[in-house]
């Protein structure tokens, strides 16, 4: 089983060591991670160095490794579902790590389920469904385009989870979910334009107490997949809205002069730090802005008029100027079973 699949105290030792052929989810920051197969003589050029895999291998995941040419450094990830939905190449749109933590969770996903999705996108929800019905449950998801489905097919062999995991061409609206899986599903995942259409199918696939979820971006959506879940004897009919706010948590530098009020900052209080950048790394003129000042024995400057400014680099927390809004509604139900 992957790293994808097996919780971290499970894995081996000899499994948290880099070798040729492994997927290693190179960290740069936050929100610039890629993913890189491992190979002999192989390497990556980024904006810190030169990379060569060589010098990787051996190593343990986790590490951080510089570049070639000493410009940065970047750290060597083992990969998760939550940093391959990071990293991973978008086919289609898809689901992030909050919307998806709700689905696993309120679709009461655990080990041995078998679950179905439609459709498999590029596979952002499937490797996290799969870890949680690892190791003796299934996913089987399906997709309507050919191409998408076997360019999944190939991230999940290459991530170690296709032991679990089986990818179908089907149009599920259409269709409908596959007669051989009738009365054996725990739960169902729609990622439809008209979810409402494959409800029957929903019906036959799932045992009594199942549960379903449908991902709608419009309203509208959402209504009338209600009105047909309703009809079809679900209970505990409800839909949801995930929304995210980040903040970033960060060193800020603040100086104050005695011969102001207390109220007053000195100028460099209003000058934003260096925003984003690697630990070490010097402004360009090889250090901070310190023009026009001399140091202090106690840890200031002395301006030119012979002011001492004091300076500190408290730690701040502010939300990100830009939330992430909404990306879709989530609608989950219950099979109700009659007396």
């Amino acid at each position: 089983m992957s790293m994808l699949a097996v919780p971290t105290e499970q894995r081996s030792e000899k499994s948290r060591v880099i070798c040729e052929g492994d997927v290693v989810v190179v960290y740069e920051r936050h929100d610039r991670m890629k993913a890189v197969t491992v190979a002999k003589n192989g390497e990556l050029q980024n904006r810190f160095g030169v990379f060569p895999h060589n010098e990787w291998m051996g190593k343990e995941f986790g590490c951080q490794v510089k570049g070639r040419n000493g410009a940065g450094f970047v750290y060597l990830l083992a990969p998760t579902p939550e940093l391959w939905t990071l990293a991973l190449p978008h086919r289609t749109q898809i689901l992030y790590i909050a919307d998806i933590s709700f689905v696993v969770s309120f679709l009461e996903l655990r080990p041995g389920s078998v679950v179905l999705e439609s459709g498999t996108g590029s596979g952002s929800l499937t490797h996290s469904l799969a870890r949680a019905v690892a190791p003796t449950g299934h996913v089987h998801t399906f997709d309507f385009h050919e191409q998408r489905a076997n360019a999944a097919r190939e991230d999940f062999a290459r991530n170690g989870v296709s032991g679990v995991v089986t990818v179908k061409v089907r149009d599920i609206q259409g269709e409908g979910f596959p007669e051989e899986l009738a009365g054996c599903v725990d739960g169902v995942f729609l990622d439809l334009p008209q979810p409402w259409l494959a409800i029957p199918s929903v019906v036959r696939s799932l045992r009594p107490d199942g549960l379903v979820c449908s991902f709608s971006p419009c309203i509208e959506q959402v209504q009338r997949t209600c009105e047909v879940l309703s009809k079809h004897q679900f209970a505990d009919i409800r839909t949801f809205e995930v929304l995210l706010r980040s903040y970033e948590v960060r060193h800020e530098n603040l100086s104050t002069s005695f011969e102001c009020s207390e109220q007053t900052f000195s100028k460099e209080a209003t000058k934003s730090p260096p925003h984003k950048r690697q630990r070490g790394e010097v402004d360009e003129k090889g250090g901070p802005e310190s023009e026009g000042h001399a140091e202090d024995p106690n840890g200031g400057s002395k301006t030119a008029a012979g002011s001492i400014v004091k300076q500190s680099r408290p730690v701040i927390a502010r939300p990100y100027p830009e939330t992430k809004g909404h990306t879709g509604y989530l609608t989950f139900a219950r099979q109700a079973t009659c007396m």
